[in-house]
């Protein structure tokens, strides 16, 4: 229209112009105002290609369990399916066959396991998607300032070393759980339970998310259509472990799935403070498994429901509840994941350095997350730092699984005083819906 203004197209030079003027004014603020975490990932990402492979050129590898796990898989490429005779050079193997599958892949790729610094760039490779699938976590719910995110990657040695020198299996478990953790966010519950159960396959500690899926899945669905994706769970689990249990099945399960296995205590992190006699004392695992389980149970009645809810109603169908069935806010969803594997790390019977990457990346948002409104950033800060600094610690001393122990309260606390699931249908429309794609 003659005389009329124009608008600006959001795409058009000035209104991109004017972003720029508007960040570059609030620049001050670029690390600490959650809706920039997209563009201080994006900076922290690119950086952490240079850091990687500066640790893989510079700093010199460790053989520790890498030609254990060629030497496993050597054993069934040479057409050994009995899991009780399947050994390398640190012992027996204990994985599930997920392991087995991906690690005959690597052994082939890294011309049978010789070729370390090429299996080194793929554990970088798998590092960096690792880091895109948490970005985006923290991304989607926005609850973690932006500068946290540097000691999220670039600050922690130990993770650099368990991922590119140190060649654990422990990162291709969290990557895979980390991504059934996005397919989770968006809906996919289907998809996102066949890779969960991928992730199990690999590495059985990330059984630990189990106990908050479980109860994400009846909130959603109720018993009846939860039972057919834990069908699929299992039904991964057994076709992945066919080979072997045609083969022999007790052996196959007894060592794949050894819930009762005995750590060494020269290795624990969390536990040095303890006689020797007492850390293996059987008594005094059945008490962490009893305190582990009750804490579970009072999480899922006071915390991860909401307040009048009754645990009974989730395994109705939706529609045949007595309230209305609410979506459960993304933030909530990771939340619950996140503590439920948080509650299983802090009554392990034993935590070695490896381990250490099984809850790293969800530390910022558990404590980010917690309910003590006075626990300065400062603090927070700290918190992860001493943490840091207890897993960097060889060997472990009193005072490092001590301060372990006294962070892992301070959250565990945290979490317990964090507000619970809204109530009123009207407090939650506020939360942007989960687009289903349940199917």
């Amino acid at each position: 229209m003659a005389g009329g203004v124009r608008r600006k197209s959001p795409g058009s030079p000035s209104a991109l112009w004017g972003k720029l003027h508007t960040l570059w004014q609030d620049k001050h603020m670029v690390l600490f105002k959650t809706e920039y975490t997209l563009l201080v990932v994006s900076v922290l990402w690119f950086l952490e290609i240079g850091i990687n492979v500066w640790v893989i050129q510079k700093v010199a590898y460790t053989e520790i369990d890498w030609k254990a796990y060629m030497d496993e898989v050597e054993g069934v490429i040479n057409g050994t399916y009995d899991y009780t005779e399947l050994k390398g050079d640190t012992g027996p193997l204990v994985y599930p066959a997920g392991f087995v599958y991906i690690f005959t892949a690597l052994y082939y790729i890294t011309s049978r396991g010789v070729n370390i610094r090429l299996a080194q760039y793929i554990f970088a490779a798998l590092y960096l998607i690792t880091l895109l699938l948490v970005f985006r976590v923290y991304h989607r719910t926005k609850k973690v300032p932006p500068y946290v995110f540097f000691f999220v990657c670039c600050a922690s040695y130990r993770i650099h070393s368990i991922f590119v020198l140190r060649l654990f299996n422990d990162p291709v478990a969290m990557m895979l759980l980390f991504a059934a953790v996005n397919l989770f966010m968006d809906g996919y519950w289907t998809l996102g339970c066949g890779l969960y159960s991928l992730a199990v396959s690999v590495k059985m500690n990330v059984l630990l998310f189990a106990p908050g899926l479980l109860l994400l899945l009846l909130s959603e669905f109720g018993l009846i259509r939860t039972i057919p994706k834990l069908c699929l769970c299992a039904g991964i689990q057994l076709l992945l472990g066919l080979p072997f249990l045609l083969e022999n099945p007790m052996g196959y399960m007894s060592q794949a799935f050894d819930l009762g296995r005995q750590f060494m205590f020269k290795w624990t992190v969390n536990w040095r403070f303890l006689p020797e006699w007492l850390f293996l004392n059987r008594y005094f695992h059945l008490l962490l498994l009893t305190v582990h389980l009750l804490a579970l149970l009072l999480f899922a009645l006071r915390r991860w429901k909401r307040p009048g809810e009754s645990i009974f109603e989730l395994l109705k169908e939706p529609s045949k509840r007595k309230t209305p069935a609410q979506k459960i806010p993304v933030d909530q969803m990771v939340l619950i994941l996140f503590s439920s594997n948080f509650i299983g790390m802090c009554f392990s019977r034993s935590l070695h350095y490896q381990f250490y990457v099984w809850y790293f990346h969800t530390l910022p948002y558990l404590l980010w997350s917690g309910g003590v409104k006075k626990l300065a950033h400062l603090l927070r800060v700290l918190i992860l730092g001493l943490i840091e600094l207890s897993w960097n610690t060889y060997p472990s001393t009193n005072s490092s699984s001590v301060a372990l122990h006294v962070c892992h309260l301070i959250i565990l606390l945290c979490l317990w005083l964090a507000p619970p699931l809204p109530s009123a249908p009207a407090e939650t429309q506020e939360h942007t819906p989960v687009k289903d794609k349940r199917q």
